[in-house]
């Protein structure tokens, strides 16, 4: 094969993993200077073509330039970064022997872990196909890559410049519906990962477990906010609410759950009203450009049915609340008296609506949170850090950002991932490098 092309059927699909599961041989034993050639080609292919991201990230979530910069912002610091340190990534680790193998030598080695399948979503529809890659090239992989078709311009931009870059036998794309994904997962890849739903997570982990596969899931949950009483209130409703609006409110880390001393809900309320007016909206009518949209009709008429349950159900709107079907919008929404058997607090809304608790005692957002799966973040509010570390001590997440929200994921230092029900697995850096690679222990005794 010379030229990547497009794949539909299962007789496609399986002689490009035929083609793979050959020349994975020849790409893991790539140099470091040939997978950096590699990734330098790749941000050449994606700067040529920016325009066109930019055209197809509008088509599809209605995003200005200046919000969609973020997703190529991250892809290019991704490439810039495995550029910089994949030397010493791919360097063996040397080890310490015991006193039973003295004189013996003992190292670890970082080598591919083969074929890697690789499932993009749709509220991020570029950077998280090219993040992913860019763990997979660096760490010496084959791959085969599908695009969600949710965001069908997005899937096609995205294709053509994995198309045009990369010989199939190393990088493969396909494009198509959930059929295509399931004929996907009936091959015997290496490796699957998967950013999307805990539901279809499920789906990806039951079919690796067929051919016994590892996984990395990206997924999702109800990230949960905490507001210690002696926070800066305006500061942390500012945040939350503007946060939370990222992207329509279609982002796996947007703060959704808040949890506010009972003594500054009012204040918090009229903060985060306050930012939505500021951000969102233009001589009062709410600015779509800035908002962007619901991805398609049926993620807007599921958002709208946990805003009607939840009306039915006496909870308070303390503001939005309104869906515009032809234009695919939400307003932003905050919700207060929320009761308990609210669909709203079950499903993770991926929507710009927040929900509103107060507590008086700090253990009582840890007997709620108790009670729910493990959020792929948390995010706490507060001047001090015994408060921090009682948080820490008392509850459990993916990762945790103390006075901000999501912003922890461009930190490369740290790794980004979820805990079983918002994922497992970890990338970013040189987590991402890890993740993609097998560990091998190798002793040599004299």
């Amino acid at each position: 094969m010379t030229q990547n092309t497009k794949a539909t059927s299962k007789g496609d699909l399986q002689q490009i993993f035929d083609v793979q599961r050959v020349h994975q041989w020849t790409v893991r034993r790539s140099t470091v200077q040939q997978r950096i050639a590699k990734l330098d080609k790749l941000k050449a292919a994606i700067q040529a073509r920016e325009a066109q991201v930019y055209e197809a990230l509008y088509a599809d979530l209605g995003r200005n330039q200046q919000n969609s910069e973020i997703e190529l912002g991250a892809v290019y610091t991704d490439i810039d970064d495995a550029i910089a340190n994949l030397e010493n990534w791919m360097a063996p680790v040397p080890v310490a022997t015991s006193a039973a193998f003295a004189g013996a030598r003992a190292k670890m080695v970082y080598e591919a872990r083969g074929i890697v399948l690789l499932f993009g979503p749709w509220n991020y529809p570029f950077c998280l196909v090219f993040q992913p890659l860019v763990a997979i090239i660096a760490a010496g992989n084959c791959a085969l890559v599908k695009p969600n078709e949710m965001a069908p311009h997005v899937s096609a931009i995205s294709a053509q410049i994995i198309r045009e870059t990369f010989d199939p036998a190393e990088l493969a794309v396909v494009e198509g519906d959930v059929q295509l994904a399931n004929d996907l997962l009936e091959l015997p890849v290496d490796h699957i990962f998967f950013t999307g739903s805990p539901a279809v997570g499920k789906v990806v982990m039951a079919a690796a477990a067929r051919h016994l596969a590892s996984v990395t899931l990206e997924l999702g949950g109800k990230n949960p906010v905490i507001v210690d009483r002696n926070a800066d209130i305006a500061d942390a409703a500012g945040k939350v609410a503007f946060l939370r609006n990222m992207n329509s409110g279609q982002v796996c880390l947007c703060p959704e759950n808040i949890w506010v001393h009972e003594d500054c809900k009012d204040e918090f309320i009229a903060v985060a009203q306050a930012t939505y007016q500021a951000a969102f909206y233009q001589d009062g009518e709410l600015n779509k450009d800035v908002m962007g949209k619901i991805i398609d009709q049926r993620n807007l008429a599921r958002i709208k049915g946990y805003l009607d349950d939840a009306r039915e159900k006496g909870a308070h709107f303390a503001c939005g609340g309104q869906v515009d079907q032809e234009t695919l919008s939400v307003h932003p929404t905050i919700l207060t008296n929320v009761p308990a058997d609210a669909r709203i607090l079950s499903e993770e809304v991926f929507g710009p609506i927040l929900s509103i608790f107060t507590y008086r005692d700090i253990d009582e957002v840890y007997e709620a949170l108790h009670r729910q799966p493990k959020p792929l973040a948390l995010y706490i509010f507060t001047g001090s850090d015994a408060f921090v570390e009682d948080v820490l001590a008392n509850t459990t997440s993916g990762g945790v950002l103390v006075n901000n929200c999501i912003m922890h994921v461009v930190e490369h230092n740290l790794p980004f991932g979820g805990v079983n029900n918002s994922g497992m697995g970890r990338y970013h850096g040189v987590h991402g490098f890890r993740e993609l690679s097998h560990e091998r222990a190798v002793l040599q005794v004299p």
